[in-house]
């Protein structure tokens, strides 16, 4: 591993590894951890291939509180730190404050949201993604029964919530897909045990496919599914070899893509706004051995020709962070 690892302790004191060049790039991990398996892991691999494939070094922690997020943003960049990549939207306010104090480093938010000349906002189709899921949910359900299980309640999630029950919908309008949301905190994000239980709640009431947009608490969804007996959907990384033949699908989204062209980029890095939809790859589904048993080669073409249509414009999915309204879901 070639990271330079960081630390933000009680004292708010960032202590760096001697030696850091002055440009090396940094990564802020969102609560959760970097090994989520999910979103923050996602990042982790990015970073990971561009330290392989240079032999570069990046600084990176690991947020436990919510006190850190402008502490590590100003420490990263008073050390030199060029770009500075953070992770989820909870980072938007503290940039917004922070960025303009470092005029001289480019900062990515990756899901934030930050209209400032020296940062990059990186913003994914989420609900692209997890429409062509919601389709394969619906053409593997035998029940007409699926279900969304959420992290925390913020628009972002009920955009992956929305596009999910819209795609369902679109293959069995009678189906039904019930919703649930972890909580209201940061602390939605790394709870398996809820995520087990929520899951259970939604098995008694005959989903027979889960599909889970909750960070490390989806960890918990994933597990719990299997050991019952029925489907789940992993997503931002592919989570199928988590259970083999037990994960119809994961929902990609490829934030790895995201923090490695930013990582290379470097000094260089053009601030601004960049979409990654299905058009760019930024989302999509993922096949590989370990779901290949789950998915006709008829699941597979209705859902490719979806993608296709979406891409050519000729099918528009709903996005609830531009009208929060979801037609097809009752949160």
């Amino acid at each position: 591993m070639k990271s330079m690892k960081t630390i933000l302790g009680a004292t708010a004191t960032l202590a760096l590894t001697a030696g850091v060049a002055a440009a090396d790039p940094a990564i802020i991990f969102d609560l959760g951890g970097k090994f989520d398996k999910s979103f923050n892991e996602a990042g982790f691999n990015g970073a990971e291939r561009w330290a392989n494939e240079t032999g570069g070094k990046y600084l990176e922690i690991e947020l436990q509180s919510e006190a850190q997020r402008e502490q590590a943003l100003r420490r990263f960049a008073e050390t030199g730190a060029n770009p500075v990549i953070t992770m989820g939207f909870a980072m938007s306010t503290p940039l917004s404050e922070v960025a303009p104090d470092y005029p001289d480093t480019t900062f990515v938010t990756i899901d934030g949201y930050a209209p400032l000349p020296n940062v990059l906002n990186v913003g994914f189709a989420e609900h692209e993604g997890s429409y062509l899921v919601g389709m394969m949910a619906a053409l593997a359900s035998e029940s007409n029964t699926v279900g969304f299980i959420g992290g925390m309640d913020i628009p972002l999630i009920r955009k992956f919530a929305c596009g999910y029950s819209e795609g369902v919908k679109a293959v069995n309008a009678d189906a039904m897909v019930i919703s649930n949301m972890t909580g209201t905190t940061p602390a939605a994000w790394n709870d398996p045990v809820k995520g087990s239980e929520l899951t259970k709640a939604q098995i008694a009431q005959g989903a027979d496919i889960v599909y889970a947009a909750a960070g490390g608490t989806g960890v918990g969804v994933l597990q719990t599914a299997a050991d019952e007996g029925i489907l789940s959907i992993g997503v931002d990384s592919n989570q199928n070899y988590l259970h083999p033949g037990k994960v119809l699908t994961s929902m990609m989204k490829r934030v790895d893509v995201a923090v490695y062209d930013s990582m290379k980029a470097g000094e260089s890095l053009e601030a601004g706004f960049r979409a990654m939809d299905l058009a760019h790859m930024g989302v999509g589904y993922a096949m590989d051995e370990h779901n290949a048993s789950l998915v006709s080669a008829d699941m597979q073409a209705a859902v490719d020709a979806a993608a296709a249509a979406i891409i050519a414009g000729d099918l528009v999915v709903h996005d609830y962070t531009s009208d929060d309204s979801c037609p097809s879901l009752q949160f």
